[in-house]
């Protein structure tokens, strides 16, 4: 997918409505008050896969990097937030809310941008010690924990 399919798709998620239940569509998963999507996934690339894990990583890390460059340009500069808080309180036992659990427990911190009284994030979810890396949106009209 082009970066322009991944803004038509984060266009789209923004005024979709919420469904009443979490239903999966795709690569996304939707519920009250949120939609998520994966936009870049690891594509069957193994752990230690060489070249081609290095290639992908090459690419999600460039896409993200494009996106948070045209979405600042549309919305101004992104909030972000360490999850550091986050992920000490969901160690201890508290349960974050969807559509914030999963990268709360994944990712260091969010950019994240407030437009027409949604939330905006783009997620990278990288291995510290190896090639992995995917990159996801949210959309949600919850507020981050």
């Amino acid at each position: 997918m082009t970066t322009a399919h991944h803004l038509r798709l984060i266009d789209g998620m923004r005024t979709k409505d919420f469904p009443p239940e979490r239903v999966s569509s795709g690569s996304g998963v939707s519920g009250p008050g949120y939609h998520t999507e994966l936009l870049i996934g690891e594509d069957g690339h193994e752990e230690g896969d060489g070249a081609d894990s290095t290639e992908h990583r090459v690419q999600c890390l460039a896409e993200h990097d494009a996106l948070l460059t045209l979405l600042t340009l549309r919305w101004g500069e992104p909030d972000v937030i360490s999850l550091w808080s986050a992920q000490e309180r969901m160690a201890a036992g508290e349960v974050i809310a969807e559509p914030w659990a999963e990268p709360v427990a994944s990712c260091e911190y969010l950019q994240l941008w407030r437009t027409q009284g949604r939330w905006v994030a783009v997620v990278l979810y990288q291995e510290d010690d190896g090639p992995g890396c995917e990159l996801g949106v949210l959309v949600t009209a919850i507020d981050p924990p």
